[in-house]
């Protein structure tokens, strides 16, 4: 017996319905389309934003795109065994990562799996990669500041815990040393009994070897004891390298919100826009302008958020970030940079002009700025510094016009030996931190003339030798310097004399 075209129409209804109830019932969708690590499922209708959802062979995927007849997800780890018609199981978990002292000293990947090959870690609490910034009620403002050892930034581009400071230029210009520097002078920051600034570097989108070679130079100077390194490098998937900040800043947060201190690096996050706009092109998000899409700034304004100095009775606790940002051949105006630029309470600018000139660090002074300024210096740095933009930026203008001129005024002659001698006392080797009783010192001698007399390839000579000077005879100032930090009448009285004394025998 034949049976009727509209009974087949109503078994198969029936079939479908019962489908879609049973998988209603076990949270279970299915594959329709894979490729480039992005996988659509059909199904899972109580799916959420940033759940973690689980393919065949153990391989997990984020959903990202919930569209009405589809999910679109970015795979993490190995995805070539995936194929069109698999099932995929809801987890009911939003992705997260471990956080923790165990991590300290550890080199881990964006899901917080080890990759230095020192066994597993034992961490006790995890965090989800995304969270909700402090609003302003739970926050105060930055006052205490985080030294980062180079005499340029601390005396003129002052960085606060708390702050968000970016570091700009093109490629090798020494940006990540600027970030490496700062973490290095983490380990004598604190005083005995305070919580030390614990420092996380995020890798994204660099090449392996990188990576090794700032491991190895945290090592050899005793600072990966109190650093988490975060990497997703080029070889990484697109999504593991959208995540990796994300992980960095969740790993920032608990000690945030304990009350202790930390310092959060992401090199860089131009690497990580284009990671993004990947991911999103695949997922097919209509492309904005330069083929970002239209939340490349929530995407880096939520994630730089999150550092804050919080409130005392939220326990006091701050995450600092410096994130950095490569242009191309100094266009500060692109798309990403302005975003960052903007989302940031300051910029360091690095500019190859300088840096091929021999200044290093090659930071441009006029375009530099931190927003947050002298409230995040120790009063002895802000009475000695005052000065030194000031003339710096005289320097500069009395520079380009010298140029052209043959006959100057003794005033403008003046000017310029001022400022070519503070531009010799700025530089600094590479891992080579400052205390800052050792750069106020410093400093102080450069703005009051005592380097004028010499020549200029004698600065550092002069600069080392002061110092050493200082700390051999008059050790009281530099115990005074740390304990009060500021400079009084009768130690400037006292660093004013050693000055002179040490001019006279140089």
């Amino acid at each position: 017996m034949a049976i009727k075209p509209e009974e087949i129409t109503s078994i198969l209804e029936q079939e479908l319905q019962s489908f879609d109830k049973k998988v209603e019932k076990d949270h279970v969708g299915t594959v329709i389309q894979v490729g480039d690590g992005i996988a659509r499922v059909y199904g899972l209708p109580d799916c959420q934003v940033g759940e973690m959802l689980e393919f065949p062979g153990g391989t997990f995927g984020l959903a990202l795109n919930l569209e009405e007849d589809s999910i679109g997800a970015v795979l993490i780890g190995e995805s070539e065994h995936i194929k069109e018609g698999d099932t995929v199981k809801e987890t009911g978990r939003i992705i997260e990562v471990p956080v923790g002292k165990a991590l300290l000293g550890r080199v881990v990947n964006t899901l917080g799996q080890p990759l230095d090959g020192a066994g597993p870690i034992a961490a006790d609490s995890f965090s989800l990669l995304e969270t909700g910034a402090p609003g302003v009620v739970d926050r105060q403002p930055v006052t205490e500041p985080l030294q980062t050892g180079i005499k340029a930034v601390d005396a003129m581009i002052p960085i606060g815990r708390g702050q968000r400071e970016l570091i700009i230029g093109d490629r090798q210009t020494g940006k990540t040393q600027i970030c490496i520097d700062t973490i290095l002078n983490q380990k004598k920051t604190h005083e005995p009994g305070e919580s030390p600034v614990y420092c996380i570097y995020v890798a994204i989108g660099q090449k392996q070897a990188q990576v090794a070679r700032v491991v190895e130079t945290l090592r050899e100077h005793g600072a990966l004891d109190y650093t988490i390194v975060v990497t997703a490098s080029a070889s990484d998937s697109n999504a593991m390298q959208y995540l990796a900040p994300f992980a960095g800043a969740a790993m920032g947060e608990f000690f945030r919100d304990n009350g202790m201190h930390a310092l959060v690096v992401y090199d860089d996050l131009s690497k990580h826009a284009v990671a993004y706009r990947a991911v999103s092109l695949l997922l097919r998000r209509p492309p904005g302008r330069e083929a970002f899409p239209g939340d490349v700034f929530y995407l880096h304004s939520r994630l730089l958020e999150r550092s804050a100095k919080l409130s005392d009775e939220n326990g006091a606790g701050s995450l600092t970030a410096l994130p950095i940002i490569e242009t191309q051949s100094g266009d500060v105006s692109a798309y990403i940079p302005t975003n960052v630029i903007s989302i940031t309470d300051g910029q360091i600018y690095l500019e190859p002009d300088l840096f091929f000139a021999g200044v290093r660090p090659a930071i441009n002074v006029g375009i530099s700025v931190s927003r947050v300024g002298g409230n995040a210096q120790i009063k002895a740095m802000k009475q000695v510094a005052g000065k030194l933009k000031l003339e710096m930026a005289q320097f500069r203008e009395v520079q380009a016009f010298a140029q052209f001129a043959s006959d100057l005024d003794k005033a403008t002659q003046q000017q310029l030996r001022r400022g070519q001698r503070l531009t010799e006392l700025l530089k600094q080797n590479l891992a080579s931190p400052y205390d800052v009783e050792d750069q106020t010192i410093a400093i102080f001698a450069g703005t009051n003339g005592f380097l004028d007399g010499i020549e200029n390839s004698q600065v550092i000579a002069f600069e080392q030798g002061l110092i050493a000077h200082v700390r051999e005879n008059y050790a009281d100032v530099i115990e005074k310097l740390r304990t009060e930090k500021k400079m009084s009448d009768d130690v400037e009285a006292t660093v004013r004399k050693a000055c002179e004394e040490f001019a006279e025998t140089f």
